[in-house]
């Protein structure tokens, strides 16, 4: 009986909270699903976004966040349920926005392992960031 209540339990989280970790590659960028990118300006600038991405800063220069800034521009591009993916510089960003995204806020939501580094060592099309 325990193991069916905890069962129970771990299921109800499943739905909620998904955090699906994979890497970019021209496949998932087909897909058309929403990519986020979570740098800053100066690292969009430096290296340009995925072509199609949303730049939406989560932590600037200084490494300080704003979450109510971030969820409203957030909601204006990602539909209620819907999965997107989160990309930073290398991963460690968007492991611990997707991680909160999910948990706390129940987003259904990609972190794209290695970031935009992994991305360019395999080539993925890159644009130039415009203000």
């Amino acid at each position: 009986m325990k193991k069916i209540i905890l069962m129970l339990i771990l299921s109800q989280f499943a739905l909620f909270a998904q955090v699906t970790n994979e890497f970019i590659s021209q496949k998932l960028i087909n897909s058309g699903i929403v990519i986020i990118d979570i740098r800053t300006q100066g690292e969009w600038i430096q290296t340009g976004l995925v072509k199609g991405s949303h730049p939406i800063e989560f932590f600037n220069e200084k490494g300080k966040y704003n979450i109510p800034k971030f969820l409203k521009e957030l909601k204006t591009v990602i539909k209620p349920n819907e999965k997107f993916a989160l990309i930073c510089n290398t991963g460690s960003r968007t492991k611990l926005v997707s991680q909160f995204l999910s948990q706390d806020l129940k987003y259904n939501v990609i972190n794209l392992q290695g970031g935009i580094q992994y991305g360019i060592s395999i080539k993925i099309p890159l644009v130039p960031y415009k203000h």
